[in-house]
């Protein structure tokens, strides 16, 4: 996966992305883009189910210090987080700006996804219904669907589970499954997803567990076909590169900020 930059973009299509993060942002600027897309994408996940009592975690690298991450106060819903609210936490696990706790948890997963990855600029996990019950069958996604396809030898497993994780060593190992690809099913667990922005990481996750969805949809009705490798291929560059991730994210960033927007106090 690499870096999402302002000429990855096609011919044309600048002018249609006016928001995308490029050269001309200044840390400040940049800073705030990323917690504004990552306040936007908590209630996202709120607005779509995914939360479960104190749960989940969406990251987000600051530009400035790259050992650092913005993420969610430990305890907070989805539903209520404001670009405010947002804390600033380093690779050791101490808050650096806010005064909110963060979720161990968190700490222990995001810490080591992004250590271990320098290309991620967010990571995003929840205990999402579909999600979790995919988890427990300790496969890989099918292409089953064009949907399906942006997960094409794009997503990992990570086949263990031995409780809530807390511990570094466990994040490390997880994000030695996840290697370079884009998302990695937690057996037993849920799915985490990364990007090279906020709004891809955060599509990407709601993609999956839509797709998790229809698998399992389609696995109870019968024996779905699946793609081909060479339509799935083909495809997978249509719908699972970091442009279409984040050029998904855009149509939700519009309805949560108009709908929420408290959202970016």
């Amino acid at each position: 996966m690499t870096r999402l930059v302002r000429s990855d973009i096609p011919e044309g299509m600048s002018a249609l992305l006016p928001s995308l993060p490029g050269d001309e942002m200044t840390i400040e600027d940049l800073r705030l883009h990323r917690k504004q897309r990552l306040a936007a994408a908590l209630r996202l996940f709120g607005l779509f189910g995914f939360g479960e009592g104190v749960a989940g975690h969406i990251t987000a690298r600051d530009p400035e210090h790259e050992d650092c991450f913005w993420v969610n106060p430990f305890g907070m819903s989805f539903r209520h987080i404001r670009v405010s609210d947002l804390i600033l936490v380093n690779h050791e696990g101490e808050v650096v700006e806010g005064d909110a706790m963060v979720n161990r948890a968190a700490f222990a997963i995001h810490s080591q996804v992004h250590a271990a990855r320098p290309d991620v600029v967010a990571a995003a996990h929840a205990h999402s219904v579909y999600g979790k019950a995919f988890s427990s069958l300790r496969k890989p996604l099918d292409c089953l669907t064009q949907d399906s396809c942006a997960f094409y030898n794009d997503h990992a497993l990570f086949d263990d589970f031995t409780g809530v994780v807390l511990a570094l060593d466990e994040g490390k190992r997880i994000a030695e499954s996840l290697g370079d690809r884009k998302a990695v099913i937690l057996s037993n667990h849920g799915n985490l997803t990364v990007g090279a922005s906020v709004e891809a990481a955060a599509w990407w996750f709601i993609t999956m567990e839509r797709t998790c969805q229809a698998q399992l949809l389609a696995d109870a009705a019968g024996t779905p076909h699946v793609i081909s490798d060479e339509v799935a291929k083909d495809t997978y560059k249509q719908v699972g590169s970091p442009i279409a991730g984040w050029f998904s994210f855009q149509p939700l960033w519009d309805e949560i900020t108009r709908q929420q927007p408290e959202l970016l106090d």
